[in-house]
């Protein structure tokens, strides 16, 4: 059976959420391999609101195994409220139907304040972050001295883990002038959660390899957009981690060879939310409407959206990158009742035609978008669930975005609620 991966193909809040759950209808597991709680998904179901930043999209389905793989970064204090939060709105959460991977790193309290101090001390120049913790916890993997979901299990080992941890960051903090993290206290905290999240852990690796013996579908959910991965973003305001399809395979333990589907999403225009080159940006009426017609805040932040016309050379690039075998374009209804529209099609730098964009922050600062204008639509596109349902005008929009991005559209969202989708291509098609 196919297993498809979903991954932004923007600077993310591309509409993830929703198109996960409506795909989640077609698999039988749905797993997350990167990012942190610093992402957010909302989704509407019959009228419910359901926000979600650590728990995979997949849990508001019944009957379907959601994963939290090891490519996570997790606030345990976080998805502990989390899962209270989703269970009052009467979503049933069980070790049954959600399992967190062993070797996932925990994001502790000092994280979140070291992410938060080192933002407000920058003087040179702000990255962006939320404040979360999520680079700081990505840090301590990498150097060696992260405490893991495992190690709750063993309190000796759990002591080791967090006075390794703690000389490296109680040095950092004395330089920043923050105390000295309260060990007793912390191990205090860790211990009154472990049997909590402990409840959830299990060798994820193991599991989604014999679901795809078993021929399951699994969905393989990103967060945050392409251009924000810590490789191939617009470095250095991008996350810390990798946010394109490959790390689908790393961030979960199973073999490259096993994706099937790559579903890149797209929003029909473009928004980044943060610090950091934006070729497209619009400070006009144009930016405000885009803003205010598509209700542009953070979900997880609050924070208000800059907004811009789709830029085909971005979503080009990053298809590539991805590997996107075909992309889901949302929020097409926010652009109804515009005269007329702009697409991005090329960069100019100082004079220079470029088709894709520099990795130099100061020549990605400098280009400038070439823009093709086409007709807008007055009628709605709103609700629309096939092609007849929408104007003339908008689907001459949809082909000459798949013609400038070399990659074809799969499914077309039309709002945000679940079943306003129109299906091209299905993903998990064999």
């Amino acid at each position: 059976m196919a297993n498809v991966v979903v991954v932004g193909a923007q600077w993310g809040d591309e509409g993830k959420g929703k198109i996960v759950d409506w795909l989640s209808e077609r698999a039988d597991v749905i797993a997350r391999f990167q990012g942190g709680h610093n992402a957010g998904h909302t989704l509407v179901i019959g009228g419910e609101v359901y926000k979600l930043h650590a728990l995979p999209s997949g849990v508001v389905r019944g009957g379907k195994l959601s994963v939290i793989g090891n490519g996570v970064v997790l606030d345990p204090w976080h998805l502990i409220q989390e899962i209270e939060t989703i269970r009052a709105q009467g979503v049933e959460i069980t070790p049954q139907t959600l399992m967190i991977a062993e070797n996932t790193p925990l994001i502790m309290p000092f994280h979140g304040e070291l992410d938060r101090a080192r933002e407000g001390q920058n003087s040179v120049a702000k990255i962006g972050t939320t404040g979360r913790g999520i680079g700081p916890a990505y840090e301590d993997k990498v150097g060696r001295r992260v405490i893991r979901v495992a190690d709750l299990a063993d309190d000796a080992t759990l002591e080791l883990r967090v006075d390794r941890a703690l000389v490296h960051h109680n040095a950092l903090r004395a330089g920043l002038g923050l105390e000295a993290v309260n060990r007793d206290a912390l191990l205090a905290e860790l211990r009154r959660v472990a049997p909590e999240i402990l409840a959830y852990a299990g060798p994820v690796w193991k599991v989604l390899n014999e679901q795809r013996k078993a021929g399951r579908r699994i969905l393989f959910e990103g967060a945050q957009g392409a251009l924000l991965d810590i490789d191939f973003g617009t470095y250095p305001y991008v996350t810390s981690s990798n946010t394109i399809a490959g790390q689908a395979a790393t961030g979960t333990g199973i073999g490259p060879g096993s994706i099937d589907f790559v579903l890149g999403i797209v929003k029909a225009y473009t928004t980044r939310v943060g610090e950091g080159p934006f070729p497209t940006e619009l400070d006009d009426a144009d930016g405000q409407r885009l803003g205010e017609r598509g209700h542009e805040f953070g979900t997880t932040t609050g924070r208000k959206r800059r907004c811009g016309w789709f830029d085909a050379v971005l979503v080009r690039q990053t298809c590539a990158v991805s590997g996107v075998s075909g992309i889901a374009l949302t929020k097409l209804d926010v652009l109804d009742g515009f005269e007329e529209l702009k697409i991005c099609t090329g960069y100019d730098l100082d004079g220079e035609m470029l088709d894709y964009l520099p990795t130099a922050a100061d020549l990605q600062a400098r280009v400038t978008p070439v823009y093709e204008t086409l007709p807008g639509w007055q009628a709605s596109t709103a609700g629309a669930r096939s092609w007849a349902d929408l104007p003339a005008e908008a689907i001459k929009y949809v082909r000459r975005v798949e013609e400038l991005i070399q990659c074809p559209v799969a499914l077309l969202s039309t709002s945000p609620e679940r079943d306003d989708t129109i299906l091209v291509t299905d993903p998990f098609a064999d």
